[in-house]
């Protein structure tokens, strides 16, 4: 195949982009295809995935949108001997209401019909809640717990603090291997013909066909195109706006620490666990002296948001633990490709975290020197819904927005980017992920009073 003429061209080798043109080729049989990507494949933000999965959303169509990705992935896993390393110990939902009536009738919507089948209330000493011994994606139980009460809570979590009082334990969850899954994909595709060029795009022009230039090496060069299909992530915006289109997406920086847990602070069979309730973090006199002092960080004094995120990393046998916190609310339509990161992030997430977890702040002050931390750009629209299918611009099909769910929706959002392409039968939910939505009136008013799913 001849490069500078496609018939497919995919802006981006992120995992979204990598699993659209899987899709095409594999399941579509399309051969002329490339990837473009100024970096390597997997880099940006597919390399600083948390590489967590789930199924539930506050609302239906992306609940279905979710299950149908685990179901593509659970396909991978069986072709290819569980290379992708998938486990399900689910994710736990935790928080200090005795009675959190909001978030359950979230947790009922989202399942909508189904809710009553697959969610199980566990109240005091009543017997019948499994917890995840085993991380085998096969033998876990579908739906949901939810445990009341802070005996019960402690009984199966004793390293929780002890005011948690209601847990929510999704069980269709878990975590993959992000750059397995694009490995795989692209090791799987390219006997089918699909290529891929490092290069910038930096204009899109078209008449009968797409005149797409591109800079490689230094040198600019045009690649003639019938499709493009744009997964460029944090960078959708821009790779629209070359073409003279303007899509709904802001990015937000949001930024992780991953350490060694050498004192054994967090469980290995722990669910992926979030914290969602706000907190003030507890400062010492001097501290809370030095951080009004400085303007920038005075915002650390004041109430902050939940969704502390930790999980264990590297599998049973494992040492090292994920910390993850999204109180950054600052956005921007200018991605960099290697953002500037807080460097109080790592001691301020830890603090945070430590709340839930007491274990956590003996490494306060003391954090590994081998510690890493890392961020990326989570490209989301307001509803945090992603875009797939058809943009604006004939022949032109966006796969992104999956804000801090591209890897678990990449396969999901593959899939339907490329039926899109074909012009093949799609699931009914895949309208309501398209531009199409934004002309439903009914669906927009409803999604303005629904929670946006963001943990």
């Amino acid at each position: 195949m001849k490069t500078n003429d496609v018939e497919i061209l995919v802006i981006g080798a992120g995992i979204v982009g990598i699993a659209t043109a899987y899709y095409l080729a594999v399941q579509h049989k399309r051969a002329r295809l490339l990837i473009v990507d100024e970096g390597q494949p997997m880099a940006l933000t597919s390399a600083q995935s948390g590489e967590n999965y789930r199924n539930w959303w506050p609302h239906p169509t992306m609940a279905d949108f979710t299950d149908h990705s685990t179901d593509l992935m659970e396909e991978i896993a069986r072709r290819s001997d569980n290379r992708i390393h998938m486990t399900r110990r689910g994710y736990l939902l935790v928080t200090r209401e005795d009675k959190p009536e909001e978030l359950l009738q979230q947790l009922f919507a989202g399942y909508g019909e189904r809710a009553s089948k697959l969610i199980r209330l566990h109240e005091g000493s009543a017997g019948g809640y499994l917890p995840p011994l085993s991380a085998d994606w096969q033998a876990a139980p579908d739906g949901v717990d939810v445990l009341r009460g802070r005996d019960l809570i402690q009984k199966h979590y004793p390293y929780f603090n002890r005011d948690i009082a209601t847990a929510l334990h999704i069980r269709r969850a878990g975590d993959i291997g992000g750059q397995q899954l694009g490995q795989y994909m692209l090791e799987t595709m390219r006997p089918s013909g699909v290529q891929f060029q490092q290069a910038k795009v930096v204009g899109i022009a078209r008449a009968d066909r797409f005149t797409v230039d591109v800079l490689a090496d230094g040198a600019r060069r045009t690649i003639t195109a019938d499709i493009i299909v744009n997964a460029a992530g944090p960078f959708a915006a821009q790779v629209a706006a070359l073409h003279g289109e303007r899509l709904p997406i802001v990015n937000v920086l949001q930024q992780k620490i991953a350490f060694a847990d050498r004192h054994r602070a967090v469980d290995r069979k722990m669910p992926f666990t979030i914290d969602l309730d706000g907190q003030t973090l507890a400062w010492s006199d001097d501290e809370r002296e030095a951080l009004a002092a400085a303007p920038e960080f005075a915002g650390l004094l004041a109430p902050m948001p939940g969704s502390i995120h930790c999980r264990p990393d590297g599998g049973d046998h494992g040492e090292w633990i994920k910390l993850g916190w999204a109180f950054n609310a600052e956005q921007t339509t200018g991605p960099v490709r290697e953002p500037e990161l807080n460097p109080y992030f790592p001691e301020v997430v830890l603090r945070a975290a430590s709340r839930l977890q007491p274990a956590l702040a003996q490494y306060l002050g003391a954090l590994p020197r081998d510690r890493v931390h890392y961020g990326g750009y989570y490209p989301m629209t307001q509803e945090n819904w992603p875009l797939i299918g058809a943009a604006k611009t004939p022949g032109v099909f966006l796969a992104t927005a999956l804000s801090g769910y591209g890897t678990m929706g990449a396969c999901a959002t593959g899939d339907l980017c490329a039926r899109a392409v074909v012009g093949a039968a799609a699931p009914t939910f895949a309208r309501r992920l398209s531009l199409a939505r934004y002309a439903d009136k009914a669906l927009m008013d409803e999604l303005d009073a629904t929670a946006s799913g963001l943990l």
